[in-house]
This record gives structure tokens, sequence and C-alpha cells, in this order.
């Protein structure tokens, strides 16, 4: 693979506990920007900011369509839809000239559409009724990953067909699985490849004089601990596997490339604590390692800064001599606050300064948490905002 100009990052830092500013409504205003894939750990607000960016890009003029892999339905319930499913739904109340779509991904039937494109209605049929095939396309680890690639590859080659969309944006699942579908083409390859899969398909592929008398002896016994019903399900599944989702290893590598393509940026969410940017520095060197277009990191519900200048320790003092006189106890109560608002303000500007201290490079944009839950279109406005060029206090 020739090699590509480094992702987008931002100019290196001045100090090495500041980093660069990421300029969230430039990303979104570049028309190249076809792709934005929002990852992170649990419970950082992901969903809702990949939301946030959505609604904002769509009102700032952008033809979007929001890909939600957390089977979380927060999002639905945000933009006033009653359920996302596999297939792109309008969101009403957008401002502007842009158009949002959202869905969320249904492995299932993202499978079940590939079976359906790639093979004869009574192919399909006998390959959607096997019930190796159901229990695959179910709860198969790593299904979720393969769908994500399908899905996000179908909606691009639709995109740039029919123009429907000019980005995409992908919120994906919490935790480290959030880059598994990094991995989907090459996990898919290996299982594909993989000797036991060659074996079921030594019938249709191989010359029968060389293989009858050892697959003899194998089918035999499996038949003795499967049952011979339960063999010829899995042959016959097998054998689709081969002719109908050999394509889907080639678009799922032709996504991968998609990914590290100019026209994607990945977005890493983060809160200010200890496991949260722990993960984050892990997401940011895996996508540095695997060429990945890096836009950036997203601090999220950071710690609002406390009014006036007065400082934990003075406040704290203060709080002491109050509580010397009980007529005052509010108020010493109400410093004892100020005391705690200002050291956890400051406790997640050292740990914001230490992941800057490691990557001097990724570019950055703190978004202070808000007073309630994110629950309707106004409040996506509000985090869009906070995310953008033009913050508003908390």
């Amino acid at each position: 693979m020739s090699p590509r100009p480094r992702p987008r990052v931002g100019p290196l830092a001045a100090h090495p506990a500041q980093a660069p500013h990421l300029d969230v409504d430039a990303l979104l205003d570049d028309p190249t920007t076809g792709i934005i894939v929002c990852t992170g750990s649990g419970g950082v607000g992901k969903t809702t900011t990949s939301a946030a960016l959505a609604l904002r890009a769509a009102e700032r003029g952008r033809k979007v369509v929001v890909l939600t892999i957390d089977p979380a339905r927060r999002l639905a319930q945000s933009m006033g839809i009653e359920e996302l499913d596999n297939t792109p739904r309008p969101v009403a109340g957008v401002e502007g000239e842009g158009h949002l779509d959202a869905m969320m991904l249904d492995m299932k039937r993202t499978f079940d559409e590939v079976v359906e494109s790639q093979a004869t209605p009574e192919k399909a049929r006998q390959i959607l009724e096997n019930p190796f095939y159901v229990a695959l396309s179910s709860s198969f680890a790593g299904t979720q990953e393969y769908m994500a690639m399908e899905k996000l590859g179908q909606i691009h080659a639709a995109a740039r067909r029919d123009g429907t969309y000019d980005l995409i944006v992908v919120d994906t699942p919490p935790s480290r699985s959030a880059l598994d579908f990094l991995d989907a083409p090459e996990r898919l390859s290996r299982f594909l490849d993989g000797r036991f899969i060659r074996l079921m398909l030594m019938p249709a592929k191989g010359p029968a004089r060389l293989v009858t008398a050892g697959l003899g002896v194998v089918t035999g016994a499996l038949t003795k601990i499967l049952g011979a019903q339960v063999l010829t399900d899995l042959q016959t599944f097998v054998t689709a596997l081969d002719t109908v989702f050999g394509g889907f290893r080639q678009r799922a590598q032709r996504t991968y490339a998609l990914l590290q393509a100019e026209g994607t940026a990945f977005v890493v969410i983060a809160a200010p604590e200890p496991d949260a940017l722990r993960e984050a520095a892990y997401f940011v060197e895996r996508l540095r390692g695997d060429d990945m277009p890096l836009a950036g990191l997203v601090v999220n519900r950071a710690s609002p800064a406390a009014c006036g200048d007065l400082s934990a320790d003075e406040a704290m003092a203060a709080s002491e001599r109050l509580r010397a006189d009980d007529s005052h106890d509010l108020g010493a109560g109400l410093l004892r606050l100020h005391a705690d608002r200002v050291r956890l303000v400051q406790r997640e500007a050292e740990l914001c300064g230490r992941f800057a201290a490691a990557h001097p490079d990724v570019a950055t944009t703190v978004v202070p948490a808000l007073a309630g839950d994110v629950h309707d279109l106004d409040g996506l406005r509000r985090i869009g905002s906070l995310l953008g060029s033009e913050p508003t206090s908390a």
C-alpha cells in the first residue's frame, strides 16, 4: 500500500500540557470529509456526541446520516424517533438547508440482505433457514463488527451513486470493541480460509479419488458426534459461506481501505477521568498503528470552572473560620463546595495535561458537562455548539 500523508492532527503544541485545538466546525464544513467515526470507551457520551456532530453538520448544510452500532436507544429518543432500525429514518426539526437521517445497525437484517443480494431466491431461502446461519447471524462473536463494515460500505456506495449523503457519522460500540471492526476483514479471511472450512468444502472442490477415503473417516466420525442432519446442515452452510459470502471479504477490505482514506476522520471521545483517558490513549495509538486518519480528541463532560478567583485552600480556610460561628453554617458549606469544585477542575486539567504531554500533536476540544441529560434536538444542538466554534457557557 502506498504511503499517504499523516492524519489531520494539528500542529505540535507549544507547551507539553497544552493540546492544539480541535476545530470541529472546520472538520464538519470541509467538503472532503465524508465519514466521521466516533470511538471511545463506554459511558463517556459517545452516542450523544455522534448525534450532536451529525445534527450540527446537517444544520450547517450537509446531507448527513448517523449510524449507531451501540444498541442503546438514547439516539432515537433524542432525535424524536420512536425506534431506529436498519433503514435510515429522517429526523424532523432540523434547521437550515441540510438534511439528517438516523439509523441503528441490525446485524441480523444486514446479514440477511447480503444473502438476498448474492443468491437466487431459492438459494437465499435455504441459507436463511439453515440453523447454523441463524446462529451465526444472530449471536456469533464478531458478527456485529462484520456487519458494521458491510453496512458502512453499503451506505457509502449508495451515497456515491445517488448523492443521498455527503457525510456519514458512525457511532461505534463502547470499550475496546469499538475498534474490532478494523480487524473484521482479517478475521473473516482467517475463518473462511481455515482448515475446518476447507475440509467441509472438499467434496465440492477437491478431486474425488484423492479425498474420498480420508474424508469418509472424518465425516463418519462427525456423523456419530453430530448426527447426519446436523452434518448436512453444516456442510450446506459452509458451502454457502464460500459461494455467497466470498464477496463480503473483498467488500470488507474495500471498506477498510475507505476508513484509511483522506475523506475519513476518527474522533476519539473521552471523559476527564483516568480510565477513560487511558482508553483514549489506546485508541489513538491503535489508529495511528493502522494508519487511520485521526482528527482529534473530544474530552466530554468536563467540570465547569468555579466562579471567582478564590483558591481551594483559601476557601477551606474561610470555611473553617465560619464554622466557629454556628450562624454561618450555610456560608461554610458553600465555601467547602467551592473548594471541592476548584480541586475537581484542577484534577481534570492535570489528567488532560498528562494526555497532552504524551500525545502533544492530538488536537483536542473540551466540552463542559450540562446540568441535565440530553433528550431532544435542543440538547443536541447545545452540545454541537459547545463542540464547535461557537461555545457557550455550560
